[in-house]
């Protein structure tokens, strides 16, 4: 255990070493075309980057949420034979859970996109 605190205490004062090293000893002449903003190599159009709807982002979330949850019934699967009726049960309980879930998302609109 010591060991590996030892491990990472070295390369933090290597880290820093680098850093210090790169602050006195890079480079220091700035040229105006490096410091003015750029988009993909070319002058940037508007001030700033439009924002996302958040609609994007709760339907990001909702596919990630029921795939996370669709992975859990592959363990199911394999040991359902030798667990019968218990995992049954189980696995109604849980799929009530994720229905009851895909229900509230669709009442409250997250499928439509407009």
């Amino acid at each position: 255990m010591i060991e590996l605190f030892l491990v990472f205490l070295v390369f933090g004062f290597l880290g820093a070493v680098l850093i210090f090293m790169n602050k006195f000893l890079g480079p220091t002449k700035t040229n105006p075309a490096k410091e003015s903003p750029f988009e993909c190599g070319s002058p940037y159009l508007q001030e700033g980057i439009n924002p996302f709807p958040i609609k994007f982002y709760l339907v990001a979330f909702l596919f990630l949420l029921f795939d996370i949850e669709v992975v859990f019934f592959f363990p199911w699967a394999l040991v359902f034979k030798e667990m019968g009726t218990t995992a049954l049960v189980i696995m109604f309980a849980y799929m009530i859970v994720i229905v009851m879930g895909f229900i509230y998302a669709w009442k409250k609109g997250a499928f439509q996109w407009e």
